[in-house]
């Protein structure tokens, strides 16, 4: 049975963590994968910055099922945007925001996530029905700036990404952030430093988002 965009969401949201996978290779992007889900981590989102990126989220949906939502993320227009979903994505994410990507994934009724910097790029995502943005680059910004943002749009539902880090993950979840998008600060560098350390820090990191959860 197919997850509904709700359902999908709500996991991400419930979860407060999406471990962005940029790897060398497909076989690396599944171990990264494999070893961010012991840590506890549910959402993963594998880039298409990654060769055979279309495979990859395939199978991972195929061996996986509801057990790992895997999303698709650099994505870069809406034809990219429809191969991910017929390959399962169960979700979208682009650096920035493209109407006809937007169109596309409310259609077949995927959650759309368009990266953000502005007041006037979050309204416009509003409008074309993101649910959730990622802002982005985070580390431009920290997270002080959730909370300005949320001052006057208190609706927006957003995910910083890039510059999240296990030190300063409660900061940005306290600030409002929904979720947090994670790449290098939680995989690092798993052929130097070894896989077991992904998911090590994967459970930092969850544990750090409930801890301010639960302040």
């Amino acid at each position: 049975m197919m997850m509904r965009k709700r359902d999908i969401l709500t996991k991400i949201e419930e979860s407060g963590l999406v471990a962005v996978v940029r790897a060398d290779h497909a076989d690396q992007a599944k171990r990264i994968t494999e070893a961010a889900m012991k840590g506890g981590v549910v959402s993963i989102e594998i880039t298409y910055t990654v060769s055979g990126a279309t495979d990859v989220i395939k199978e991972l949906g195929t061996e996986f099922g509801d057990d790992l939502i895997v999303g698709a993320g650099t994505v870069l227009d809406a034809a990219t945007a429809r191969i991910a979903i017929l390959a399962g994505a169960k979700y979208v994410v682009s650096p920035y925001l493209d109407e006809e990507t937007a169109r596309l994934c409310n259609r077949y009724q995927i959650p759309y996530m368009p990266g953000v910097m502005t007041i006037k790029d979050i309204v416009h995502g509003l409008e074309c029905g993101a649910e959730v943005m990622k802002v982005f680059p985070g580390e431009l910004m920290g997270p002080k700036v959730i909370k300005a943002i949320k001052g006057p749009i208190p609706q927006a539902n957003l995910m910083p990404t890039g510059g999240v880090s296990v030190d300063n993950v409660a900061d940005w979840i306290r600030a409002g952030a929904v979720a947090v998008g994670a790449g290098g600060s939680l995989i690092g560098k798993p052929d130097e430093d070894g896989y077991e350390k992904i998911t090590e820090t994967a459970k930092q990191f969850i544990e750090q988002i409930k801890f301010a959860r639960n302040e």
